[in-house]
């Protein structure tokens, strides 16, 4: 346990990290990468080149420190963050390896501020929040492993199916390469899958939210093809390489964030390619006959970039369950009722404010303004829930 003094000297660190910001993080990495450039095949490197690694990083340190006396605030964040490290089959070792440097580059950072009492305090709060994750983390490995159709570490897996879904969208169906089951997951949960893309030095780790109903046979990720100005390494990999009796090594489901039954209606929120973890959760509701009623809302370019237009239409028009659209995009000669543009309105929805359960996924901006709306419209903060692809980012 962490003493009084380790967490006072801690507390007294905040301010110099607060005016360091995200330089503390940025050498961190670069320090890290030089001496153990191993490393590299587990981190994200494209995120290490948009610096969303580096402000999550340096958000998460802030949080601990202020936190350290209560660490209960942090139980959502410190089960995110395992679920995802075991995506990347994050071990104790490499735990070592992080301290190690964290230490030393806040040592070289401010050697006249980081003196060794405090330096010893940093090095005791490290290792009692390495071992609560090291702890959660080899609780979730064993359990899947132990679990029917699962496994530990990677599996090889063979691609049995490559469908587009949309001008940018492309569905891959995974089989194990060894014929077995695999694990059930819950729909909104994650894949990890590694590969080596052509012409890299690294093997490349992502997660990809899984995009149908649970089975035993199979999965299935539905991969958007990311443009711009950081093209995905990974994303255009899949679609332009992978094809199908490819193998590709995968780690088990993960992730916090799923639909939880709670016996009320349900609101499916999505934008762009966060349509996959709404597009698992409206397949197993369809499945099971969900008795209370579901809203499906979609916001998107267009339609050429309509995911899984057809199959939400003939699922809500099953269980006559609501389905609307907005493109942001006007299309010429769109006659469909239920499909609008610009901006989603949720004034103009008969939405269950009171006692009904919003999941939602999207790029970061399109969350934060339907966070903004549904709070504006009295529905209650612990009913709305939300994945982010990607380094975390609190709306």
């Amino acid at each position: 346990m962490l003493t009084e003094k380790d967490i006072t000297l801690v507390k007294s660190t905040i301010p110099l990290l607060e005016q360091a910001g995200t330089a503390i993080t940025e050498y961190f990495y670069q320090r890290m990468f030089k001496h153990n450039p191993e490393l590299k095949d587990i981190f994200n490197m494209s995120n290490q080149k948009t610096g969303k690694q580096n402000v999550a990083l340096f958000e998460a340190i802030a949080a601990y420190a202020k936190n350290i006396e209560d660490l209960a605030a942090l139980t959502t964040a410190v089960e995110r963050i395992a679920q995802k490290h075991t995506s990347f089959n994050i071990q104790p070792a490499h735990y070592q390896i992080v301290g190690h440097h964290l230490l030393s580059t806040l040592r070289e950072l401010a050697p006249e501020a980081f003196t060794t009492e405090i330096e010893e305090a940093w090095a005791n709060a490290y290792q009692f929040l390495a071992q609560i994750f090291i702890s959660r983390e080899e609780e979730l490995y064993t359990k899947r492993a132990s679990t029917k159709g699962g496994w530990r570490g990677k599996r090889q897996f063979r691609v049995i199916n490559k469908s587009k879904e949309s001008a940018l969208v492309t569905s891959f169906i995974f089989a194990p390469v060894d014929n077995q089951n695999v694990i059930d997951y819950h729909v909104g949960q994650y894949l990890g899958v590694e590969v080596k893309p052509n012409d890299t030095e690294n093997v490349e780790i992502r997660q990809y939210s899984l995009s149908n109903k649970p089975n035993d046979k199979h999965y299935r990720i539905s991969v958007k093809r990311e443009q711009g100005e950081y093209p995905g390494l990974v994303s255009n990999y899949l679609h332009d390489q992978v094809e199908v009796d490819d193998v590709v090594n995968l780690y088990a489901p993960a992730g916090d964030f799923f639909f939880v039954d709670r016996k009320s209606p349900v609101v499916l929120i999505s934008a762009g390619v966060g349509v996959t973890p709404m597009q698992a959760m409206l397949e197993k509701l369809s499945n099971k006959q969900y008795q209370n009623t579901v809203h499906y809302i979609h916001a998107c370019e267009n339609n050429d970039q309509h995911s899984f237009k057809s199959r939400v239409k003939e699922l809500c028009d099953k269980h006559s369950w609501q389905n609307n659209t907005w493109y942001k995009e006007k299309e010429k000669n769109n006659n469909e009722e239920n499909i609008y543009q610009g901006f989603i309105n949720f004034d103009q929805l008969d939405l269950p404010k009171q006692n009904g359960n919003f999941y939602m996924c999207g790029p970061v901006g399109f969350m934060q303004f339907t966070k903004k709306s549904l709070l504006n419209l009295g529905v209650c903060e612990s009913r709305i829930h939300y994945e982010v692809f990607g380094p975390h980012t609190h709306l």
